[in-house]
């Protein structure tokens, strides 16, 4: 590789692997792969729409012009601390308008992103970085008590292709602000961007209890983006509230380059909070949401409560979690306007299916019309299920992954056909709705957040007093789904101690199981696999039993 002086430059830290050009021929044959990047059209809307707000902040609006401004000066910057095209640049970030500079920054200097939710800690952050052979990480000095810069400087003594870790809205020559304003007076660092590249790899947890790298080109990006919002009527200059973390797919896509496809300007949220949402919506005329199922339910009873109808607001997409029908019915009488409705979809596939918002009993009732994608349904041998009976939902669609990071675990998931497995049963109508009714995958779904049950009973087994143990889904009130291990222990041990042997671990807060359940053994099937389907059926029944009223 030749740098623009003509002098030799190194090669990116990471390759990726090829995608099987089978996967790839019927998107390209058919053209339903969009030919520009973000960057294309950040410099188009900086010159035909500078004025118009592109993100909205606490620290206030940032136009289109501004954006391309500072993403160019950042994307010269990264250049000149010598990172090259194809190199990765992750960033834990909470939702600030520096992000959507840094992921736009990276597009016109030819860097693919990882975006790490900010709730990891040590453990998961060594294994992401190390995998994809990040070379440069961006994060807060300190945010909610956590001193990250202190954790990137410990994940970094590990991980040598690791040679810079930024701050943001921090101090010194290493701080976002810092580049952007010495970039502003370096050569332009905009490469041209094949679409069909690798954009974004994206860790999430799977059965196994490793994560994987989910790899994104920016065409299966911008299609999805394209797509959903069109679907969901979104016009130019029109606000969208993005309160999802923009590190998981959904914030990323809908929050930081939702605005750069449809035009549209979102207005981030940097923590939840309904009150300040119902003030958001108003002041911003807000048309739409994608978040998950527990904030939908509060934002409804906020409106109620205040007595606010909100009627600019005409959508709230919401999934993750399952999503009970009386909990779209319930929201949408609290407002004048608002169809809530369910979408199905996962890192690898995002939304497979877009929602119905004109029909609101389909709305409650399915996870909505499948759009974009070739879905089937097939049983444990892969014969195709006709509509209406269960079966595991695979699909293939020019929105899907490109692969992960790991070959192997691509050819398990993709098969020849080039459908994904999605792990997950459902039924198809004849409408075209999709309705999940359950997962094969060992995930627990907490408010949105995927965690791997698996992980959790590596660590716990480590605990001396644990003989045995099983981490299972239990409902949540709130969250839909919280954690609970249920322990064959050696002898008598707290639940405290248990609890903090996972903290110690390194893995994130929300990974420590919420409740522990002391039982004599696992039950098993004749092959000794674990029948976790009992142990949710039991947790359940103990919880139901504690909520009901007392007698009299």
């Amino acid at each position: 590789m030749m740098n623009d002086s003509g002098e030799s430059a190194r090669e990116p830290a990471r390759s990726w692997p090829a995608v099987p050009a089978a996967h790839q021929a019927p998107f390209v044959s058919d053209g339903l792969w969009p030919h520009q990047t973000i960057a294309d059209r950040a410099a188009d809307l900086a010159a035909t729409r500078p004025d118009d707000p592109c993100i909205i902040d606490d620290a206030g609006v940032l136009t289109f012009a501004a954006l391309w401004a500072d993403a160019q000066a950042l994307a010269a910057s990264l250049r000149a601390r010598g990172l090259v095209p194809g190199d990765v640049v992750a960033f834990q970030l909470p939702n600030w308008r520096e992000a959507a500079v840094l992921n736009l920054a990276c597009v016109v200097a030819g860097l693919v992103v990882n975006p790490i939710v900010p709730i990891y800690r040590d453990a998961e952050m060594r294994m992401m970085l190390g995998d994809g052979a990040a070379r440069a990480l961006f994060v807060p000095t300190v945010f909610r008590k956590v001193d990250h810069a202190a954790m990137a400087a410990r994940v970094q003594a590990d991980l040598p292709a690791l040679t810079h870790v930024f701050t943001v809205r921090g101090e010194g020559p290493d701080d976002l602000a810092s580049l952007v304003a010495a970039g502003r007076s370096l050569p332009d660092a905009r490469v041209v961007v094949d679409p069909m590249a690798v954009k974004m790899v994206l860790y999430t947890s799977g059965t196994t209890g490793r994560p994987k790298g989910v790899l994104h080109s920016h065409a299966t990006l911008g299609r999805v983006i394209g797509q959903s919002g069109t679907f969901w009527g979104l016009k130019p200059c029109a606000a969208v509230l993005m309160p999802s973390p923009v590190t998981h797919v959904s914030g990323f896509a809908n929050g930081l380059e939702m605005p750069l496809v449809m035009g549209t300007c979102t207005v981030l949220m940097e923590s939840w909070n309904a009150q300040e949402a119902l003030v958001l919506i108003a002041r911003h005329g807000v048309v739409g949401t994608v978040a998950a199922t527990p904030f939908l339910v509060e934002l409804a009873a906020a409106a109620r409560a205040a007595g606010e109808t909100l009627p600019t607001f005409r959508f709230f997409a919401c999934g993750g979690a399952a999503v009970a029908p009386e909990v779209i019915r319930e929201a949408r009488s609290a407002f004048a306007r608002c169809a809530p409705f369910r979408v199905f979809g996962s890192s690898e596939v995002p939304l497979v299916s877009f929602g119905w918002p004109d029909d609101p009993a389909r709305a409650a009732q399915t996870d909505g019309r499948i759009v974009d994608y070739a879905v089937r349904i097939v049983d444990e041998a892969g014969h195709d299920l006709p509509d209406g009976r269960e079966g595991e939902i695979l699909a293939r669609g020019p929105a899907m992954m490109i692969g992960y990071t790991d070959p192997a675990e691509t050819a398990k998931a993709i098969d020849a056909q080039g459908f994904f497995r999605t792990g997950d049963l459902g039924v198809r109508d004849a409408a075209g709705a999709i309705t999940v009714t359950g997962r094969k995958k060992d995930l627990i779904i907490r408010g949105g957040e995927n965690i791997s049950a698996t992980e959790i009973e590596q660590v716990l087994a480590t605990h001396p007093a644990v003989a045995d143990c099983a981490v299972v889904a239990m409902p949540h009130a709130r969250l839909g789904e919280g954690v609970c291990a249920f322990i064959v222990a050696r002898g008598a041990v707290a639940a405290a101690d248990l609890a903090a042997h996972v903290a110690a671990s390194g893995l994130a807060r929300q990974k420590i199981p919420e409740r522990f359940e002391m039982i004599a053994a696992l039950p098993r099937t004749a092959a000794g696999k674990v029948r976790k389907d009992q142990l949710r059926a039991q947790i359940a029944q103990i919880i139901a039993a504690e909520t009901l009223p007392a007698p009299g």
